[in-house]
């Protein structure tokens, strides 16, 4: 289920439908966890779980997020930033963990790499695509700021953090005593691992990146953990605390960052003129064209 701290109205782009629906109650229980470098699993007396898996697209460094409630009967599950060459062995994991995959979602739209989500909406019918309202491109439910992605018992809080793109949004662990703790950020773009994302496309703009993440990334709690959708130099987790002290660009004054971002002298990105426009598509361009 896809709702505000009250209300959401759906936004869709492949169904004409879209509902008001109420927050559930939300069962209050105490969480105590383990982190390892690819799996995280928090959990309680009351038997409330969180099942988490880092998965890896060699080819173009993406970092795919599984995360499920297997307290909950049907044990619903969601796919963060999935690509088109791993989709197999993504819905292969879900099935071998018994999981009922609810949502495909994406931080952004990706330039690096064409998104699994269309694919995976063909292979597994009834899991639904998300992606930011500010991306402009197509999916099933789109998000703002402030809404809520609940799986179970579970959810992640929409943040916006435009910059690397228009459509940049966080997903953030809940802050409630029965979610996980510590919490867990997933960042797409916007804050990397001792770095951040380029600002140069897709309406990017240094200064708004500055504003995102010092305002929406650096106010959460210190040991919330930083999972990005990238990593060039073998790092899998950071957190908050760590990229407050150590972040090279980001530690600057905004000045600064500003100064560095306009003179990183990138070359033009391989994959651009594949991806953004597929990926505006749920990464099925060619699917889409001939329906519309």
């Amino acid at each position: 289920m896809l709702l505000k701290f009250q209300f959401l109205h759906f936004s869709t782009a492949f169904s004409p439908k879209f509902h008001k629906i109420s927050a559930p109650v939300i069962r209050i229980t105490k969480f105590r966890s383990q982190m390892g470098s690819s799996s995280y699993t928090t959990s309680s007396a009351s038997s409330s779980k969180l099942l988490f898996r880092q998965l890896f697209e060699k080819d173009s460094s993406t970092y795919t997020y599984l995360l499920a409630d297997t307290s909950h009967p049907d044990k619903p599950a969601l796919l963060v930033d999935p690509v088109d060459k791993t989709v197999d062995r993504d819905l292969s994991l879900v099935k071998e963990l018994g999981l009922k995959l609810l949502y495909a979602i994406n931080t952004h739209v990706h330039a690096d790499h064409v998104t699994g989500t269309g694919l995976i909406k063909s292979k597994a019918p009834g899991v639904k695509s998300i992606i930011s309202k500010a991306s402009n491109a197509k999916a099933d439910l789109f998000v703002e700021p402030g809404d809520k992605i609940c799986f179970g018992d579970l959810f992640l809080e929409v943040r916006s953090t435009p910059g690397h793109t228009l459509g940049c949004v966080t997903y953030v662990t809940g802050d409630g005593h029965n979610q996980p703790q510590p919490r867990m950020a997933f960042t797409g773009d916007a804050l990397l691992i001792r770095g951040c994302g380029r600002t140069d496309f897709q309406g990017g703009s240094s200064e708004q990146l500055y504003k995102s993440v010092h305002s929406q990334i650096f106010t959460l709690p210190k040991d919330t953990f930083v999972y990005p959708a990238h990593d060039y130099k073998g790092f899998s987790v950071s957190t908050v605390g760590e990229e407050m002290l150590y972040n090279p660009r980001l530690t600057k004054d905004k000045e600064a960052f500003k100064n560095i971002m306009a003179n990183l002298n990138l070359s033009y990105p391989k994959m651009i003129d594949v991806a953004v426009p597929a990926n505006m598509f749920c990464g099925l361009q060619d699917v889409e064209s001939k329906a519309s």
